[in-house]
């Protein structure tokens, strides 16, 4: 398992379209993902949950990937939630 708090980035954190793309890394790998915001964990692969966080940019959510392909896994969505592209 591999945890880490991580600061929300982008220029509208993650709303609509970042969390959909977020999503969709997410389901290229077998792991389990979940994110936390205050203490809420949710479901790394359910774009409802994940906008159920209201993750602002600047936000420090947690991270949380679990599986086979843990490492690929967490880099990938990693780089997701810290860049800053639209």
């Amino acid at each position: 398992m591999i945890r880490e708090n991580i600061k929300i980035g982008g220029p509208v954190g993650l709303h609509a379209r970042p969390a959909a793309e977020f999503v969709k890394i997410a389901e290229r790998f077998k792991s389990k993902v979940r994110l936390s915001k205050d203490g809420i964990w949710v479901n790394g692969k359910s774009i409802l949950a994940i906008l159920s966080l209201a993750a602002e940019k600047g936000s420090l959510v947690t991270l949380e990937v679990t599986g086979e392909d843990e490492e690929e896994a967490f880099r990938a969505l990693k780089e997701k939630l810290t860049s800053d592209d639209a």
